[in-house]
């Protein structure tokens, strides 16, 4: 479907949180190394020895790091340590600054798959923490870049990083060993505790409240830079819980479109219109990092 992403995001009626992708960094990158790609055939070339990109057909980027991680005798903290620095160069832009100004000026959260901090950099923002949850470096889910203290994760702005942050290298999520461990960090919020969001749908008591998996729950959903494609195996997997959520309680139904400049392959399509998103097709990435935030 074809929309104005501008007029969608500012419509009557709509919580939106923005769920971004590293497609922000590639944005007006004249060099293209703001990727992770060739960030992790690097980390091969310096630490196996000669690999091309060929090399990664018939794995998925998670496995491909998972293959690194068992060869290499380095701790996999090491391993991500040496990921991080990779990144230490990649600088904020100018539309990294008015997407995070729109957020913070609408109270928007902003999710992130990405780990450096050009978003948050981009307007000087300081890391926070909300107390309430045991703190872990390996999960640091309560951990948020902001202009000032927030109490109120799916109404108010901040800058959530889902897969980890740079900031807690052991935090970073690369390999599909990683994105499982998310994915028993979260279940129990969703399914086994006692204030579990499953039971009663309660969202003042249940224990994500405090973290950002209440504004997946909580808000409609506008996912950008972000392939989506099964690499993404936690991000999936909440979405699925997402949709299960609403099913099971279809007075909490949030929206959630999926916006992209390239036609979406069937299997992608079935999969966000299956878990309740909307492919939300715009004409250039310009109507996706500039136009909407002006």
């Amino acid at each position: 479907m074809d929309m104005d992403f501008k007029a969608l995001i500012r419509k009557p009626g709509v919580k939106p949180a923005l769920i971004i992708g590293n497609g922000v960094n590639l944005y007006d990158s004249a060099d293209g190394t703001s990727n992770w790609l060739q960030l992790l055939l690097q980390l091969w070339r310096n630490n196996i020895g000669s690999v091309t990109k060929e090399a990664l057909e018939g794995i998925s980027l998670t496995e491909f790091y998972d293959a690194l991680d068992l060869k290499v005798g380095k701790s996999s903290k090491s391993l991500q340590e040496e990921f991080c620095k990779g990144m230490a160069h990649w600088q904020a832009k100018e539309h990294h600054h008015i997407i995070v100004q729109w957020a913070m000026n609408n109270q928007c959260p902003i999710l992130t798959t990405n780990f450096e901090n050009t978003l948050s950099d981009s307007l000087g923002l300081e890391l926070h923490r909300l107390t309430a949850l045991k703190f872990t470096d390996f999960y640091p889910w309560s951990n948020y870049y902001a202009d000032k203290p927030i109490s109120d994760t799916s109404n108010e702005f901040a800058i959530w990083h889902i897969n980890g942050m740079q900031h807690y290298k052991r935090s970073i999520r690369l390999g599909l060993s990683h994105y499982m461990g998310s994915v028993e960090r979260a279940r129990p919020m969703l399914h086994k505790s006692g204030n579990r969001l499953f039971y009663r749908a309660e969202f003042s008591k249940w224990p994500g409240r405090h973290t950002w998996l209440n504004a997946v729950f909580q808000n409609d959903l506008f996912i950008f830079g972000l392939s989506l494609e099964v690499t993404e195996v936690f991000l999936r997997w909440l979405l699925i819980e997402r949709a299960k959520f609403f099913k099971k309680f279809p007075e909490n139904k949030r929206e959630a479109f999926y916006i992209h400049d390239k036609p979406l392959a069937p299997g992608q399509q079935l999969f966000l219109e299956s878990v309740g998103i909307t492919p939300t097709k715009v004409q250039s990435y310009f109507d996706i990092y500039v136009a909407p935030w002006e």
